[in-house]
């Protein structure tokens, strides 16, 4: 019997599982019956105030989408149907951690959120520079911040805290891989490829559904900074990044991105060597090779830095008809969190700030009224509510994208896994693709974060996720910390 409190829900209830979130069988959408989520997500978005919990530290710029190959045999997304078609975007990029005051330079994900401004409304991509996520399930994302956020008593990033998470996460282990390496720091944004992360669906017109992946391939090559010249970079210039942004676009130097996609027919999904919808992992390229749609191009600074990029709001929940969500669990709870933490964080009138505004031919038409910061004619003399007998919004009756068959018990499930998964494999194959050098620093940078730990249940664990992906990877990294340990 364990003699450690026993973990509860706000009420005081024992809570039953905080690692998995509940869904319709072991691949279903998850359940808003979850309490326990619902709950623990809805407080983490309301942590901070003003900023946003993540992505803090932001910069954006306009652009434009031009598609230069037909998707409609996949999606009937207006925007994706007709070659040479254009549409506005808006495209923000972030670090994750730490608030707007710290450095652009900082070894952390990168944020890449776009907004396309469709004929059909606004669909918001809100992805990573990295293909691959942390974790796999969003009832372990608070905790994963809290890990990565300052410390209650010393108020500062602790190595500790991060490495106790991961030690127990061994998911983490191929984002924790891609974090180190090289591209841990990307020497601009306009140096950064961006992608979807997320598997999404995409329905054609003769609603025949397809899974896909997104990459934006930056057109002025990848570049990365050392950890050497990011602390001396982020020392002299916080705003390198934001500046280098800022200043390329005012010069007319626009930078832009190739934008491919990855196409999965939805009958092979259940058959596909890992889970096509965990986050922790990519497909192969070989299996599902990268088909070029078209070229995005950031080409317009905002005017005013709150107004457009503070004020900002992306929600992973906009689709436009032809393109939806997927299994992913933690998509399903963006899904939710994301547009949740914009109500608070702005209101639930943020949709009618410009820059958030769709641009329709008609614009917005629904039933919502009143709230903090109306500032339009809040609907003037037209009814309320619907059904109405006064001509007002109805419905289409045509499903935005298709619906996924689901079957089980309800429940937090253990994933059921496909023939080739594993939280190491893809890791362990990401390592023996580096240089030497490569991983020289990956090494390096790994062994001078962890290295920082000082309780050593905490390092073998997060050593032995790094030995199971690879044994050379493990037995470099052991013998670095031990290196460094025997120098103090």
């Amino acid at each position: 019997m364990s003699d450690r409190p026993v973990l509860t829900e706000e009420s005081g209830a024992p809570s039953a599982d905080n690692q998995r979130s509940q869904s319709a069988g072991p691949n279903g959408p998850l359940l808003l019956q979850d309490h326990h989520l619902i709950e623990k997500l809805a407080r983490f978005d309301r942590e901070r105030i003003p900023e946003r919990v993540v992505h803090a530290r932001g910069s954006a710029a306009y652009g434009t989408f031009e598609l230069t190959k037909d998707c409609s045999a996949w999606t009937r997304a207006h925007f994706l149907n007709g070659v040479g078609k254009k549409t506005d975007t808006f495209l923000r990029f972030s670090t994750v951690a730490l608030e707007r005051g710290s450095a652009d330079t900082v070894r952390d994900p990168r944020g890449f959120a776009l907004k396309f401004y469709t004929e059909e409304g606004n669909y918001d991509l809100v992805g990573n520079g990295t293909p691959i996520f942390f974790i796999r399930d969003p009832q372990k994302f608070p905790d994963f911040i809290h890990s990565q956020k300052r410390d209650p008593f010393t108020n500062m990033q602790e190595a500790e805290n991060a490495w106790d998470f991961f030690s127990h996460s061994p998911e983490a282990t191929h984002q924790f891989t891609w974090l180190f390496g090289d591209r841990g720091i990307p020497a601009s944004y306009r140096n950064l490829d961006g992608f979807g992360s997320h598997t999404f669906q995409w329905v054609n017109a003769k609603n025949e559904v397809f899974w896909v992946k997104y990459h934006f391939k930056t057109d002025q090559g990848i570049k990365n900074l050392t950890s050497e010249e990011a602390a001396r970079i982020g020392g002299e210039n916080p705003d390198h990044h934001h500046q280098d942004l800022l200043q390329s676009i005012e010069k007319g130097q626009f930078p832009s991105w190739t934008v491919k996609v990855q196409i999965m027919p939805a009958a092979e999904a259940a058959s596909y060597r890992f889970n096509p919808f965990d986050l922790t992992k990519v497909w192969y390229y070989k299996d599902y090779p990268l088909i070029t749609i078209g070229k995005l191009t950031l080409n317009r600074n905002p005017d005013n830095y709150f107004a457009e990029v503070e004020q900002a709001a992306f929600n992973p929940a906009n689709f436009v008809p032809g393109i939806g969500p997927s299994p992913d669990k933690m998509l399903q709870g963006r899904l939710f969190a994301y547009g949740d933490t914009q109500r608070y964080r702005l209101g639930i009138n943020h949709t009618q700030i410009p820059v958030n505004r769709p641009r329709t031919k008609e614009g917005a038409h629904n039933y919502g009224r009143d709230g903090a910061m109306r500032f339009d004619a809040n609907g003037g003399r037209t009814k309320n509510y619907e059904p109405n007998s006064f001509n007002g919004p109805a419905e289409t009756g045509v499903p935005t994208y298709a619906g996924v068959e689901v079957s089980g018990v309800t429940g937090a499930h253990k994933p059921v896994l496909h023939k080739e998964d594993s939280d190491f494999v893809q890791a362990g194959a990401l390592y023996r693709l580096m240089k030497p050098e490569e991983k020289d620093r990956l090494i390096a940078n790994i062994a001078g974060n962890l290295g920082k730990v000082t309780r050593d249940d905490i390092v073998t664990r997060a050593i032995g996720h790094f030995r199971a992906a690879d044994a050379d990877y493990g037995n470099r990294l052991e013998a670095a910390i031990k290196a460094l340990r025997a120098k103090r």
